[in-house]
């Protein structure tokens, strides 16, 4: 049997396929079976109702969440304030028992009497023992020269004081046997004293023989002769100790002569010895050794830089406080000390003395005021503090690192009235620290 004709349609407008209210529509299939399906409707069917807006739907779903969200940032907001109060609270509290009392600067280092090694004498480095970074003791050995000319040197001298040593001992016995000679000439001015007086005996006797008529012209006139022999002799031998007793002097002289040479050639063998001993480079105290600048072979002349030794264990630090600060600054004062390297671990100390003119008066090119236009500048005057020795034990600091300082004026000792000050409490209690 034929397929029933279809009406045609004309100029019908697409439908829409989405239906948001209603029955569920038919399928295609069934449309296209049931011919009044596809007819025309009448003009004056109800439209059907407007699809519902998604904008809208999404607004009135977002009215409740904004209100969450409101909630949740009074909220955040009010627990933010709540820690600012207490933070600010705390700072407060903290400030009023501890803050006001301190006088803080962080214009302030470590340092330490470093000792800048370097040869006394000139030669080539044979040996460095030391390592950088090394701990030494002091009088280890740091750096060692060639010593051999140092050692020819003080053989030479020790060769000359030998000489001048037989020299003396030589001159000793010349003064010895001068002083024998000295003796002999006495002797023989007894001797001579002895036949002088009996020849002026004889003299005498020859001389009342003659008188006397019993004795001869001849033995008076021999006698005569020989008393004035044995006067000459008597004067001979004198001259003789006199000759004996210069000699002798002469020797003594020339000992005494001998003598400062021997000790001008042991002070010069000393300082041979001094130079040898310089060929070693030994640590003065105990401490690290740093910026080493020598290694073997290097030719080294005296004053030259071959390397440093920071004492660890004698650290200190210098804060350069304000001069508006110093009004509260005593020594004696307990301070606590912050080192930047480590920030955890405190370190206590104690003011130790204050610098006697501020830091730019000990500059290159010191302010000159006198002149110009003056612009005032607050000055800082450096402050040394003694560390306690058990932190300095720790071995933790290093000179030049970072610190801050902060002094408690409650801790202040009486103060001398030199200084015009007052009590340590009464200075505490007065009048705030300053920062």
């Amino acid at each position: 049997m034929a397929k029933a004709q279809q009406p045609p349609i004309e100029d019908e407008a697409p439908r829409p396929r989405l239906v948001v209210a209603g029955p569920p529509s038919a399928t295609p299939a069934s449309t296209a079976d049931d011919p009044a399906a596809r007819a025309p409707k009448p003009t004056d069917e109800a439209p059907a109702p407007p699809a519902a807006d998604p904008g809208a739907m999404s607004g009135a779903s977002s009215k409740p969440a904004t209100g969450k969200r409101g909630g949740a940032r009074k909220i955040v907001l009010g627990a933010v304030l709540l820690a600012a109060l207490a933070g600010a609270g705390w700072y407060g509290y903290d400030w009023w028992v501890d803050g006001r009392f301190l006088v803080e600067t962080d214009d302030a280092y470590v340092g330490a009497d470093m000792a800048t090694m370097a040869p006394k004498v000139s030669g080539y480095v044979a040996a460095v023992p030391a390592a950088q970074n090394q701990s030494v003791k002091a009088g280890d050995p740091l750096v060692t020269l060639d010593d051999g000319d140092y050692r020819l040197a003080l053989q030479a001298a020790d060769g000359r004081i030998a000489t001048q040593e037989a020299t003396v001992s030589r001159i000793d016995q010349q003064i010895a046997a001068a002083q024998a000679q000295v003796l002999q000439a006495k002797a023989q001015v007894d001797s001579a004293a002895a036949d002088s007086e009996r020849a002026a005996a004889d003299f005498e006797r020859a001389q009342q023989l003659v008188k006397s008529s019993y004795g001869s012209r001849q033995a008076l006139d021999q006698a005569t002769a020989d008393k004035a022999r044995s006067a000459a002799a008597v004067e001979a031998a004198k001259a003789g100790v006199t000759a004996a007793e210069a000699n002798r002097d002469v020797l003594a002289a020339q000992k005494t002569e001998a003598a400062r040479s021997l000790d001008e050639l042991r002070t010069a063998r000393a300082q041979r010895q001094r130079d040898l001993d310089a060929t070693v480079i030994r640590a003065p105290f105990d401490g690290v050794v740093g910026n080493k600048a020598v290694q073997e072979g290097d030719y080294v002349t005296p004053g030259k830089r071959v390397m440093a030794v920071v004492p660890l264990d004698r650290v200190y630090v210098d804060a350069n406080f304000k001069e508006t600060q110093l009004g509260e600054i005593v020594p004696g004062s307990k301070v606590r000390l912050s080192v930047d390297a480590y920030p955890e671990h405190d370190v206590t100390g104690v003011v130790d003395s204050l610098a006697p003119a501020s830091g730019a008066q000990f500059s290159l090119l010191p302010p000159e005021n006198a002149t110009g236009n003056f612009t005032k500048i607050v000055q800082r005057v450096p402050v040394r503090i003694r560390v306690d020795p058990a932190d300095v034990a720790k071995g933790r600091l290093r000179p030049g690192l970072s610190v801050i300082a902060s002094v408690d004026t409650r801790t202040a000792p009486a103060r001398t009235p030199e200084t015009g000050s007052t009590d340590a409490s009464a200075t505490g209690a007065a009048s705030p620290g300053r920062r």
